[in-house]
């Protein structure tokens, strides 16, 4: 329901988060609020229009616009007030109040924690909330959260790569986590609604851009640290101080953290609120033998179907039979990392047990994760669009006697130099590799395809290897490419876009689902194909 706030009062209680007190054309403003957004567009009559600086155009040149679409008030900075002050004539009540702070991004997520009355810290029920960080494996392991929640009777929301969910309610999502007054708004309707837990993806975009500032985990989980991103970070060393920023006191109350690379170890021993730590990988952490030994530890690991079965054993003697039905070594991690995340948030170890024996929760279909579309042959799609991810993808589905032939590109105005380790690593562990386009945006796809097959025939050419590599596009005809050189014995691994739907090429957005393209053209080479049930956008 709306309230009244006093945006000055609000802003003040946040205090350094939106620097010296705010100012702007109305010496006192109160406003009865019922929203916040960064998006003109998007402005409902009540809500707050935060004018942000962009890459290109500053938001306060859309304020006009807000204010007839209903906004009560403006928050922005002072270059924001500039542009006002230019473009509006004194007096014009057309204008709503302008609060100018130095830095109104920063302010956003507190102030839409006001505003939705997400105040965790005040004592008010809400849902659980758990938070997982990582390059790699943030989808599943969230999505493992969530049906392992759900099978003790919880009810769940989930924020997200792939969908946003209260409840029964689901909504396709665009960023991995929303923009703050998203978030913000999620979180109150899940509380309204009476939601018990709440899983969110952490990317660190969200991080570095202030979409999940006033948000406060219950548990915080750490899944791995490898290189992607550098375009936006620069440096692994700042790329891991921005994920790192989730396990402080202000962003979390608790952590989970996988330990099975440096990356983890130190996080654990740095993160300034309590940690579990989790070793899903013996040996991966070498030249670290003086750390100490993880809290709980993966051991007994056995093939369960396509998956695995293993155990999660506690230092304090504690054992949890685990099994999970995706392929992949990794999510052996992913489901370790989920089911000790429950642990941590209260939940007592034989009530886990009795849900995981109950409802196998880690045999959950991750749309574009893993997702098998064939078995005869093993035809697989999943969202590996990193060297480490393509690496681990591509190991985990080796076997005797069948042949792997991957199908992959890179994505363009992203990472350059990421792309010929992506070929050869591909070129490594492929038997036949087909270099195609990803998402190439604005840059030139016959380039960013030179790249990544650079990497693959150097590897071919020093390392002596054996694989095939060709170059096919557009992307359906190298996934049909990848199909006619199949056998029935063979694994057909489409990586790097997952469930996506859209291919962004020169600004246009081509409709292209890689489980759609790898449905079709096995059926066209007279292969048998898995129910369509499980694949959704």
């Amino acid at each position: 329901m709306p309230h009244p706030i006093d945006l000055f009062a609000a802003l003040a209680d946040i205090g350094p988060l939106a620097g010296p007190a705010p100012h702007g054309n109305h010496p006192t403003v109160t406003v009865t609020v019922t929203g916040i957004t960064l998006d003109s567009r998007s402005v409902l009559p009540g809500d707050v229009y935060a004018a942000l600086p962009g890459a290109a155009r500053h938001g306060a040149e859309f304020a006009p616009q807000a204010a007839r679409s209903g906004a009560v008030a403006i928050l922005t900075d002072e270059a924001g007030a500039a542009i006002l002050r230019e473009r509006v004539h004194p007096g014009d009540s057309v204008v709503p109040p302008v609060v100018v702070v130095p830095d109104p991004r920063r302010a956003v997520g507190p102030l839409a924690r006001v505003i939705y009355g997400n105040r965790q810290d005040d004592g008010e029920a809400g849902p659980t909330l758990f938070g997982i960080t990582g390059t790699n494996g943030k989808t599943t392991s969230t999505y493992f959260l969530n049906a392992l929640l759900e099978a003790l009777g919880r009810s769940t929301g989930l924020i997200g790569t792939i969908e946003i969910r209260a409840g029964e309610d689901a909504i396709p999502s665009a960023l991995t986590t929303p923009e703050s007054p998203q978030v913000h708004s999620l979180l109150a309707l899940m509380r309204e609604r009476g939601l018990d837990a709440a899983s969110m993806e952490v990317s660190s975009h969200a991080l570095e851009f202030g979409r999940v500032d006033g948000v406060r985990f219950d548990v915080a989980g750490f899944t791995n640290l490898t290189q992607d991103h550098l375009d936006l970070h620069g440096t692994m060393e700042d790329y891991f101080a921005v994920k790192a920023s989730l396990f402080t006191s202000e962003r979390s109350r608790s952590a989970v953290v996988l330990v099975d690379d440096p990356w983890g170890s130190r996080l654990a021993a740095t993160a300034d609120v309590p940690v579990l730590t989790v070793r899903t990988e013996p040996g991966q952490d070498a030249g670290q033998d003086a750390a100490p030994p993880a809290d709980w530890t993966v051991t007994s690991v056995d093939r369960s179907g396509l998956g695995h079965s293993f155990v999660l054993q506690g230092r304090t003697g504690q054992r949890l039979r685990v099994r999970c039905g995706l392929p992949g070594t990794f999510n052996i991690s992913n489901a370790a990392l989920a089911t000790i995340m429950v642990l941590a948030s209260g939940v007592p170890a034989e009530d886990v047990q009795r849900a995981l024996d109950a409802h196998d929760p880690f045999t959950t279909e991750v749309p574009g994760r893993m997702q098998l579309i064939s078995e005869e042959p093993a035809a697989i799609v999943d969202f590996a669009h990193n060297p480490d991810a393509l690496q681990r993808t591509l190991a985990s589905v080796r076997r005797p006697g069948s042949r792997v032939i991957s199908v992959f590109g890179a994505t363009g105005q992203r990472d350059e130099s990421k792309r010929p380790i992506m070929g050869a690593v591909g070129a490594r562990l492929s038997d036949i590799l087909i270099v195609t386009d990803d998402d190439p945006h604005d840059e030139d796809e016959a380039v960013i395809r030179r790249a990544v097959r650079a990497g693959a025939d150097d590897a071919v050419r020093n390392e002596g290897l054996g694989c095939e590599v060709l170059e096919v596009f557009p992307r359906a005809e190298a996934i049909d490419r990848a199909v006619a050189l199949a056998g029935a014995s063979d694994t057909i691994i489409i990586a790097g876009r997952g469930h996506e739907v859209w291919q962004e090429v020169k600004g246009i957005n081509l409709s292209l689902d890689d489980r759609v393209e790898l449905r079709s053209a096995l059926t066209r080479h007279g292969f048998s194909v898995l129910s369509a049930a499980g694949i959704e956008s």
